[in-house]
């Protein structure tokens, strides 16, 4: 039997995590050549250390971007605010490595008269939704992530100017009878550009900002608080510790809440299943859990390389559900084309949307009029309902 009672802990990253520049750094390299040429092909990774930047990678689209490489990273170093000695945006060196697509790889890819488009690669995705929150995410990696954005709005805003642009959050949630009731650890370090801030006086500024964010009465007297429990944060980012694209998977999903294939998504075109695929298995979860169907969904597809349609669909409801697994995977298959050129159809997915996606996690967000987070929709609800 599924256990009711127990305590379950997710962490998040903020946007000037090492992990977290390169995961940037890399999506908007793939903006930049998704925004030149829709149906461009970019496999970008991003390597951070101190004082420098060092880009590589597969791709296949305008050459006019990858003389813009060094720009992009640039751009994405400032916006996230580093400007501290040993990583500042201006003064960083910049290398990029970015080359030709594998012809291999095309081939096996590429549509022809004989066959579909196939998936840019083999692999296995996972979806997930569960009714705990508004944004039918687990609560420990929503709430996670909502305190480190919060962060930065007020870092950014010059609201609190001590903080730095790096740092970790984690939650602890306790589940009675299966729903999260009330926080039993919150663990937050926070870089900070004052070198005479105590861990006390870290607190005092973040405590104000988590008390707000989470819902009232989850914060309780039993409540056991870390902040900057280790002391001393002034050196952040890469120049405290090497970063490098897809590193944290399991902060950009669902916190540890749901099984992961193992694929990254940061810096990747959208015919990597791997990506695109992940966000098809969110979004047919979602919308199962928003018809009421279930009330948490797990969602297993998989792809072999070159090939058009998936391998497998597999659907868990927890024994949640409202009808069969067996119909609800039925139904998956009659209201959603799941090869990877009706997935990016579907949800848009060729256009420069992934620069903010690379932190704060990729599902749980409102979709917005660009196109972004689209998987987020509940449009197929309807649609699921009448195959069921």
């Amino acid at each position: 039997m599924t256990r009711k009672n127990y305590v379950f802990t997710s962490e998040s990253v903020s946007e000037g995590h090492p992990d977290k520049v390169c995961d940037r750094i890399s999506d908007a390299v793939l903006d930049a050549f998704l925004s030149e040429d829709p149906h461009a092909r970019v496999a970008c990774e991003t390597f951070a250390t101190t004082d420098r930047v060092v880009i590589g990678g597969e791709v296949r689209g305008p050459g006019a971007v990858i003389k813009r490489v060094e720009e992009i990273a640039r751009d994405c170093v400032k916006d996230i605010g580093y400007e501290q000695e040993g990583f500042h945006w201006a003064n960083m060196k910049v290398n990029s490595y970015l080359h030709a697509q594998s012809a291999d790889i095309a081939q096996g890819v590429d549509a022809d008269e004989d066959k579909d488009e196939g998936a840019g690669d083999q692999g296995i995705m996972f979806g997930y939704a569960v009714n705990e929150t508004k944004a039918l995410m687990p609560a420990p990696i929503q709430y996670a992530h909502a305190i480190l954005r919060r962060l930065a709005e007020v870092r950014k805003s010059g609201a609190e100017p001590k903080l730095g642009p790096d740092a970790k959050s984690q939650l602890s949630v306790r589940y009675v009878d299966g729903k999260p009731v009330d926080v039993t650890s919150i663990v937050l370090s926070t870089q900070h550009l004052d070198p005479d801030l105590t861990s006390n006086d870290v607190r005092a500024i973040v405590e104000p900002y988590i008390r707000k964010i989470l819902p009232e009465g989850w914060i309780t007297k039993q409540t056991v608080w870390h902040v900057n429990p280790t002391g001393k944060f002034v050196i952040g980012g890469p120049d405290g510790d090497a970063g490098l694209t897809g590193r944290k998977i399991i902060v950009d999903t669902y916190g540890g809440a749901a099984p992961h294939g193992g694929g990254a998504f940061s810096g990747k075109d959208p015919t990597k299943v791997d990506r695109s695929a992940a966000y098809a298995a969110r979004y047919l979860a979602k919308n199962i859990v928003a018809a009421g169907l279930a009330d948490r969904c797990t969602l297993q597809l998989s792809y072999a390389i070159g090939v058009a349609e998936p391998q497998s669909i597999f659907i868990d409801t927890h024994n949640s559900g409202q009808v069969s697994d067996e119909a609800l995977e039925k139904a998956v298959r009659e209201v959603m084309d799941l090869t990877p050129r009706a997935i990016r159809t579907h949800l848009g997915l060729n256009k420069p949307i992934y620069q903010r996606t690379a932190a704060y996690g990729h599902f749980g967000r409102q979709p917005d009029e660009q196109g972004g987070f689209s998987w987020e929709k509940t449009d197929l609800v309807e649609a699921l309902k009448g195959a069921v």
